[in-house]
Order: C-alpha cells, then sequence, then structure tokens
C-alpha cells in the first residue's frame, strides 16, 4: 500500500487524526504497524496518535490479530458505545435525521415535513425538536454523551459563518448562521453546516473506496448537484462552489430561464424540476420529481423520453469534469438516480465524450447508500471535527 501522506492545515501529529480513525474505520489498517506503512510515518508518531485516541474514548484494542514474524498487533477498532453524533439531512419538502455511534453505525433515522421556504426559524425549530426527541430516546440517554451534530443543507455553504450562501430556493436562508442557532438549543456541542451534495459524496465515497481513491458523487433530484472527493477528502473549492454542475450552460437550454436568474443551464432541462415543467407544459398533470419518476416506470412515453433526455444532457456535462478530473468512480444519487433509463444514458454519455484511459476502470452506478448518504456524510465529517478538537 503506498502511502497517502498527511492532510495540509493541521498542526504536529494532530494531522494524522482523521487519516488514523478513516484507516481503522474502512478495515483497511486495524493495527499500529498496518497505519505506520499506510500514512508513511514512524511507528512511534502513530504509537502517540492511537494512545491519544484511546484517552478519548474514540478507539480501543479488540484482540490481536496473525504474526507474520515477532509479536502479534493488537487489533484497533473504533469503539462502539453509547456516546453518538446527531445529523440531519434538509430537503425543500422534508428532513431525515438520525443517530449515529462512534463507530459510524447509523442506529436511528427519522423523516418528517419541513419546508425550507418558510424561512431557517421556523425549519431549524422543528429540526431541533426532533434532535432533541431523538437523543432522549437514546439508549442509556443519562450514560450516553451527545458528541457533535452535523447538518447538510440544500444550498451552498460557508465555513465561515456555518450557513447556506447565494441560496436559489431558499427564501430567508441567505447569510443565516444555521450553526449558531443550533447552537442555542445544543451549547457546548461541536456543530458542522455543509452542502447536502458535499455530504453524499462523502457519505458514499466510504461506503465504497478507500482514503487513497477519488471521486465524484452527483444528486439528481429537484435540482442537481455534486461533491468531489480528492484522496478522501472533500474538495470544496476556493470560494466553497465546487462541482456546482448544475448552472452549466447547455445548448438545449437555448433562452430558458434558471433559478439562478441566468438562461440555458442545465438545470432547467436535466433536474427534477426542469422535468415536471416540461411535461406540464406538454399537458401531463405532475407536481413532483416522484411524479416523473412513477410515470417513467410506468413506461409512461413522454415522460420516459425526457428522463432519458436528462440523464444524456448530464451526461454532456460530465463527460467533461470526468475527463478533467479522472476518478475512480461516479455515484449518482437522489430521485432522478432511482430510475435506470436515467442511469443508463447518463453511462452511455460518459463513456462516449471520455477518453478510454479515463474510463478504463472507471465505476459509474448508483449510490449504495440511498437516502441515508448525507447522514452519513454529516456523521464523517463530524467524528472528523470531533477528534482534531480532542473531544
Amino acid at each position: 500500500m503506498s502511502p497517502i501522506g498527511p492532510r495540509t492545515g493541521a498542526h504536529g501529529t494532530e494531522q494524522y487524526t482523521e487519516q488514523i480513525i478513516d484507516l481503522i474505520a474502512s478495515g483497511t489498517a486495524t493495527s499500529r504497524s498496518e497505519l505506520a506503512r499506510a500514512l508513511g510515518i514512524a511507528p512511534s508518531t502513530v504509537s502517540l496518535r492511537v494512545a491519544e485516541l484511546e484517552r478519548r474514548g474514540l478507539i480501543v484494542e479488540r484482540g490481536v490479530g496473525h504474526s507474520s514474524g515477532g509479536r502479534k498487533p493488537r487489533i484497533l477498532c473504533l469503539r462502539e458505545g453509547t456516546d453518538f453524533n446527531i445529523v440531519a439531512d434538509l430537503g425543500g419538502q422534508h428532513a431525515r435525521i438520525g443517530r449515529v455511534d462512534l463507530a459510524g453505525v447509523l442506529h436511528e433515522t427519522a423523516t418528517f415535513p419541513v419546508r425550507i421556504a418558510d424561512g431557517p426559524e421556523a425549519t431549524l425549530r422543528l429540526v431541533s425538536a426532533a434532535f432533541a426527541e431523538m437523543i432522549a430516546a437514546a439508549p442509556e440517554a443519562e450514560s450516553s454523551r451527545l458528541r457533535g451534530i452535523g447538518i447538510a443543507l440544500p444550498g451552498p455553504t460557508s465555513e465561515e459563518f456555518g450557513g447556506v450562501e447565494l441560496p436559489s430556493r431558499m427564501p430567508g436562508w441567505q447569510g443565516f448562521s444555521v450553526r449558531d442557532r443550533l447552537a442555542q438549543d445544543f451549547p457546548d456541542v461541536p456543530i458542522v453546516v455543509d452542502n447536502d451534495a458535499n455530504l453524499m459524496a462523502l457519505g458514499e465515497h466510504y461506503a465504497q473506496l478507500t482514503s487513497e481513491q477519488h471521486s465524484i458523487t452527483v444528486k439528481a433530484g429537484t435540482a442537481i448537484g455534486s461533491g468531489i472527493i480528492v484522496n478522501g477528502a472533500l474538495y470544496r473549492g476556493a470560494t466553497g462552489a465546487a462541482g456546482d454542475v448544475t448552472h452549466t450552460r447547455i445548448s438545449a437550454a437555448a433562452s430558458e430561464p434558471c433559478s439562478c436568474g441566468n438562461i440555458g443551464c442545465l438545470e432547467t432541462m436535466a433536474s427534477g424540476a426542469g422535468l415536471v415543467r416540461q411535461l406540464r407544459e406538454l399537458g401531463v398533470d405532475v407536481e413532483t420529481t416522484a411524479d416523473v419518476i412513477a410515470l417513467a416506470r410506468d413506461a409512461h412515453p413522454l415522460a420516459t423520453t425526457l428522463v432519458r433526455t436528462a440523464g444524456t444532457y448530464l451526461g454532456e456535462v460530465l463527460s467533461s469534469v470526468v475527463n478533467f478530473f479522472n476518478p475512480d468512480a461516479l455515484f449518482l444519487t437522489g430521485g432522478m438516480a432511482s430510475c435506470e433509463p436515467f442511469i443508463a444514458a447518463v453511462r452511455s454519455r460518459v463513456y462516449e465524450g471520455c477518453h478510454p484511459l479515463v474510463t478504463r476502470s472507471l465505476r459509474i452506478e448508483a449510490a449504495s447508500t440511498g437516502p441515508d448518504a448525507g447522514l452519513f456524510g454529516a456523521a464523517h465529517l463530524v467524528r472528523e471535527k470531533v477528534s482534531l478538537l480532542g473531544g
């Protein structure tokens, strides 16, 4: 295994905390010697970091492994216990929350209606109440500890103030600090906020790939977004807008106005909202992306054609991205990705439009984590922050 090297922006041996946790969680390295080889650092440095993580209660020893000469290695794993993180994935019409233990196991989920258009105060009041209910219902609630909170939002986010920035379908959310609002209800708990496509990408990547690999996860639902993972780490770009393919201009959209204020964007022709609009213009009575998918699954000719065409448009845009980035995998999630004709059209167009060397080992498939991708990604990000803070 080749060394993955330290991530930038950390200080001292603290920089290896996230990688050690990731390697153990994925099963890539389960002993101190394996960690040292994977990270390309001295065994003494690994021992110091592991000892600190054991002290924090994040890592425990579970038996011994087979010896290849010398002493048998002690097997390391993430602590499974009553301590947990609470995570949420907000959509335009609903929120999904979950309780995740320190080993990344999702123990409980709940979905309830919200209206993101009602604004942040009304929406987050419902989310906080649901969080409190799930926390109170956790096993051994009196002795367990809430370690952190993570939340995925359906718009571009700012790490600086912990909220959305220039959202297209979230009236009242611009500049509002979701992190500060949740901190009022859950003081002294680390809180992370990120874009939903970013967190879906993070969750799906670690469900299928390793920290040495690269992937793109595209969320194709009412709108379109994508997250980019480089060497197992989320890539946000200079202003946090990396992966925003939805507002790429395509010729088929011509002068169609987009919610961003521009014209001719991919979203107008390939998103669920775009398909709803097109079908209604053709006299088909649909209200949501789910309605469109249901018609396509029932072999409705207009719906099926538009779904396939949407996949072709998305594949056209992604061809340039895949050619440039050369990832190990392209995962598709969201409502549109539950329709096989859509996935087939994306796959066909990407293979057609990319260099053979780029697609030689490329995986293009539906995400395996389904509706929980954002929850797993949020839990991963929370675990990273808590470990770096020494929680």
